[in-house]
């Protein structure tokens, strides 16, 4: 699978699970704690593999963007 074809799967997924963790987050009053623990947990833990796979994807676009040699003028 290409990194390409891999980040149109994963950034999708990226969305749903940041939803999930900023609306249990939002909304964790109206959820019974029991549910809001293990739902805003695991999905905190998958959110975290997510994000660590995506920067792993682009780690090339993040070297040439931000550490970049500056050239001697």
């Amino acid at each position: 699978m290409t990194k390409s074809k891999a980040l149109k799967i994963l950034n999708p997924i990226l969305v749903i699970l940041f939803l999930d963790q900023a609306l249990t987050g939002i909304f964790h009053d109206f959820i019974p704690y029991e549910i809001f623990e293990k739902v805003h947990g695991i999905v905190g833990y998958f959110l975290a593999a997510a994000v660590a796979l995506h920067i792993y994807l682009n780690w090339s676009w993040i070297k040439s963007t931000f550490f970049k040699k500056r050239t001697q003028v």
